[in-house]
């Protein structure tokens, strides 16, 4: 009886460990940059509301300039 099929099925199960190594590294690697441009996004929104403020603060100031002068 010939070892050939059960080494070509080392082989298969093989590439497929390698694979599967590869493709988790990759999805860890997604995992924290996503992570990354979550918390990106959220400091982002963060200073758009920070301006936003910002401005109708010095609206209401100006407002307030133009009907006390």
């Amino acid at each position: 009886m010939s070892d050939a099929p059960l080494h070509r099925l080392e082989r298969k199960v093989d590439a497929l460990l390698a694979l599967h190594q590869q493709l988790d590294q990759e999805n860890r690697l997604l995992k924290a940059e996503r992570a990354a441009w979550q918390a990106e996004r959220a400091k982002l929104i963060k200073q758009n509301e920070l301006a936003r403020d910002r401005v109708e603060a010095m609206i209401e100031r100006l407002k307030a300039m133009e009907h006390s002068g």
